[in-house]
Parts: C-alpha cells; sequence; structure tokens
C-alpha cells in the first residue's frame, strides 16, 4: 500500500490545513483529489493508504456527499477525526471590489455558512458551486468567478486577495473531517471514543426507526449524529448514518451491533476511533443498568446460570 493520503484538494483547502494537523501526515505523501468520491476510491483502488474528507460540519450537520460515498461501495472505514474551526475570506483578483462582484463559488458546504453575509453585502451576486473552496479560488484566478469563499490561507497559493476576512453566520462553526482507511481491527479504545454505523431497516412499518434507536437506548448509549440518506429505492426509502459513544470492545456497545445486526436488513459498521475533543463519553449512566460494569455483571450471571452455579 502506498504511504499517501489523498484528500479533498486542490491545495489551499480546509481539508489539507486539517489533514496536515495530523502528526502522521508529516510522514505521507499527501496527494490532492478533485471530489470526494475520487479521494475515497483510491482508498478503495489501492493508490492510497487512506482518505481525508470532511464529514459534518457544525452549521448545515452531515456533507451529504461523503456520507453517501461511505454508504455506496466497497467498505471502507474510519480512524480519525479532526475538529477544525471554520470562517471565510472573500478571495478575489487583486484590484476587486464589492461592486465589481457579480459571481461568487465556493463548495455547497460553505453556502450554508455565509448566507447572510452573502444577503447583506452582495445581495444580487449570482453563487456558483464548486468541488471545493480552493477550486473556488482556483476558478476566480482563472476568470470565471468573480470572488470566492475560502480560507484566507489560500489567497497566496492562487495569487488572490483577500477582499474580506472574518467571514461567518456562526460563532464557532466547526467542520469535522475524518480519516478513511480500508477495513481493519479497530484501534484499541482509549476511553473517549465513538462507533459509527449506517443501517437498513428491513421493513417500513410504525416505529421503524424507533426500534432502531431503541436497542441504543436501553443501554444508555448516546448518539453523536442521526441522519438519514435516501437509498434510491424510491420516495421514502432511507437508510441511517449513526455516531454513537463508545467503542466497538465496549460490552453494550458491542451488544447494541448484534442487536442491530439481528433486526436489520443490513448493518454497515464504519469504525471505532478516538473522539477528537478527547471527552469521555460516559459520565454517569442515563438509568440504573445501563453502565459497562452492569452488562458485564448481567453476562457473568448467566454464564454462572449455564453452568449451574446460580
Amino acid at each position: 500500500m502506498p504511504a499517501s493520503y489523498a484528500y479533498l484538494g486542490p491545495e489551499g483547502t480546509f481539508t489539507e490545513v486539517a489533514l496536515r494537523t495530523l502528526p502522521e501526515a508529516a510522514t505521507r505523501e499527501l496527494i490532492p483529489y478533485v471530489s470526494v468520491q475520487s479521494a475515497l476510491d483510491a482508498v478503495r483502488a489501492g493508490e492510497a493508504e487512506a482518505a481525508f474528507v470532511p464529514i459534518e460540519n457544525s452549521v448545515e450537520g452531515g456533507i451529504t456527499t461523503t456520507l453517501d460515498e461511505l454508504v455506496a461501495g466497497a467498505p471502507l472505514m474510519i480512524y480519525r477525526e479532526v475538529l477544525l474551526s471554520i470562517t471565510f475570506a472573500l478571495l478575489v483578483r487583486p484590484g476587486t471590489t464589492l461592486s465589481d462582484i457579480k459571481t461568487v463559488s465556493a463548495h455547497p458546504a460553505a453556502q450554508p455558512q455565509v448566507r447572510n453575509w452573502l444577503k447583506k453585502h452582495l445581495p444580487d451576486a449570482h453563487w456558483e458551486s464548486a468541488a471545493s473552496n480552493a477550486d473556488a479560488a482556483r476558478l476566480v484566478q482563472e476568470g470565471q468567478y468573480d470572488a470566492a469563499f475560502a480560507g484566507e490561507f489560500a489567497a497566496a497559493r492562487y495569487g488572490l486577495e483577500a477582499l474580506e476576512t472574518g467571514i461567518h453566520d456562526a460563532e464557532n462553526a466547526q467542520t469535522r473531517f475524518v480519516l478513511v482507511g480500508r477495513p481493519a481491527r479497530p484501534a484499541a479504545p482509549t476511553g473517549a471514543d465513538k462507533t459509527s454505523v449506517v443501517l437498513w431497516q428491513r421493513d417500513d412499518h410504525p416505529g421503524g426507526l424507533r426500534d432502531l434507536l431503541g436497542e441504543f437506548a436501553t443501554r444508555g448509549i448516546n448518539l453523536m449524529l442521526l441522519q438519514s440518506r435516501p437509498t434510491g429505492a424510491g420516495i421514502g426509502n432511507y437508510c441511517f448514518c449513526i455516531d454513537a459513544e463508545g467503542h466497538i470492545s465496549d460490552r453494550r456497545v458491542a451488544e447494541a451491533l448484534m442487536g442491530l445486526k439481528r433486526i436489520c436488513l443490513q448493518v454497515r459498521y464504519l469504525g471505532s476511533y478516538p473522539r477528537a475533543d478527547m471527552q469521555p463519553g460516559e459520565v454517569r449512566p442515563p438509568r440504573p443498568g445501563t453502565s459497562d460494569e452492569e452488562f458485564l455483571a448481567a453476562s457473568d450471571w448467566v454464564a454462572r446460570c449455564q453452568d449451574g452455579r446460580f
């Protein structure tokens, strides 16, 4: 396997900045790809050891392109996550003023994060989506658009100026990125982990989602992400992308996954990995009987009953 990481490019994306915060990135060749799909496909094809892509932001929620790519195709697995604070700059060719701007571009996930600023300062500007914020900057450099919302750090790379900086509609906005590789044994638990899965219902029935969530709730497992995505099999047919606190080696998480495997049409395990904030998930069980210790004690009791030692 080549010692390289693919990432959503081109150079100068927030993805590249977040990737370079990983210590192991210094020992890998970092290769930009034009899309999330092409970066993940490079891993599937064995052209890269792993891919680093955005998966969620605090304003708009899950990045649907990434979620859909993890749902479909050959299975992949999440190994790490990174949180990056996001603020935008309005990048333009030198000499451009606000009154000159008729078209603006950025990644679709950026639009909800600058919508109000755009409405106030450039109400008549036409929005054009780009494959990434850095790609939008490149298109501005080439003269296709007048301005791009991107990181201020991308200005020098593309010969642009930051006409405005510190642009954001929501204070403390963050984007979550994940390092994705081919399936392998999960890293050992750290005590501050999360587990990601995709669930497909066996059939559509009243309380179907409740049944899925009940496997987590009865074991005191908190969910950190729940997003439905269409399966492509028709209107109203969805699968569910879920991030749950805990590690697959935790007894209660393992039991929840076993319960889901029993009642779901399909379960895709996307990995157990350290939380970026390293905050322990379990502070106190929400109700008696849902701690790891209680699950272990109950399992031991059943074993004793089976051995006639009750």
